[in-house]
């Protein structure tokens, strides 16, 4: 095994982290503000890919691309802030079985939406031509759009950082996360705060879905596949922690290549031995705590 297979295979993998990190971000940010589990995430991420291939539909691939990239997550965020209001707002302070349930409904609901709207079909979407191209290394070729989602997971964790250390909406999460009802006594709309935050989750989820388009096939079972391997990123780095997101994704993307170059065969059970290696250590998660949603920032 020479090192240009071994580079390739690792930015592969780091390229598959990419894309989890921004989705699981999402859902720790939810958890972390809300403390509530979604699992109708993953379907926001089906249905932001689906849009996107729905926009592409409607002229020429390398003038829609970007358009598309930001049109279908704010679609995405403003029918999160939909369900906000109608659903989820009434169970923020039910025990989690019920939010589990209405969640793990609504995911259905939205699944067979999508299967209703868009058919069982399974769409494609074209590369744009400016990242149509490759990075050799070593002789061997890796795809440059690969290379734009790698980029475009570090814009969005730079741009939550900023978000959530440097701004008045970052402050106003934490002091709803400690005392909602002292922040409301002050004059701030609380639940148009959360609102924002659900919506951001979902926004976060659909980029995902429509960053990740021109890599896969869409279609039905993208929200199911993609949930399970985000909950195990927010799992490892500990769920409410976006930092932990990120560093559960490194992790996850490391024993993708380790798995991919060594065992094949055996590489899609490596990010569940991770995951029981980090849990039996520490529970919470490697950045999580039980009370603290913002470890990362402590």
């Amino acid at each position: 095994m020479n090192f240009a297979s071994v580079a390739i295979e690792v930015l592969s993998a780091l390229t598959a982290a990419a894309n989890l990190f921004i989705i699981a971000a999402g859902l720790s940010l939810v958890f972390g503000a809300l403390r509530i589990i979604n699992l109708a995430h993953g379907s926001f991420y089906m249905i932001g890919a689906l849009l996107m291939a729905s926009l592409f539909a409607l002229g020429r691939p390398e003038i829609l691309f970007w358009p598309a990239l930001v049109l279908a997550p704010l679609l995405m965020a403003g029918f999160g802030a939909i369900l906000e209001r109608l659903l989820f707002r009434r169970i923020y302070h039910a025990e989690h079985l019920v939010q589990l349930l209405l969640s793990y409904a609504l995911s259905l609901m939205l699944a067979d939406l999508a299967l209703r709207i868009w058919g069982a079909d399974t769409r494609s979407v074209p590369t744009p031509a400016a990242l149509a191209g490759v990075l050799v290394v070593g002789g061997a070729s890796f795809p440059l759009y690969n290379l734009f989602v790698i980029t475009l997971s570090l814009a969005v964790g730079l741009g939550l950082w900023v978000l959530l250390r440097h701004t008045r909406f970052g402050w106003e999460i934490r002091a709803a996360v400690e005392d909602a009802e002292g922040l409301s006594l002050c004059g701030r709309n609380v639940p148009a705060l959360f609102t924002a935050v659900f919506a951001l989750g979902a926004f976060l989820a659909a980029l995902g879905g429509a960053a990740v388009a021109p890599l896969q096939a869409i279609g039905p079972g993208m929200d199911s596949a993609i949930l399970v391997s985000a909950f195990i990123v927010a799992v490892i780095g500990g769920l409410g922690s976006i930092a932990g997101a990120a560093l559960g994704a490194a992790i996850i993307g490391f024993f993708q290549a380790v798995g991919t170059l060594w065992l094949p065969t055996w590489a899609p059970a490596f990010i569940f031995l991770a995951m029981i290696m980090v849990l039996v250590i520490r529970p919470s998660g490697l950045l999580g705590a039980a009370q603290r949603a913002w470890a990362e920032e402590d």
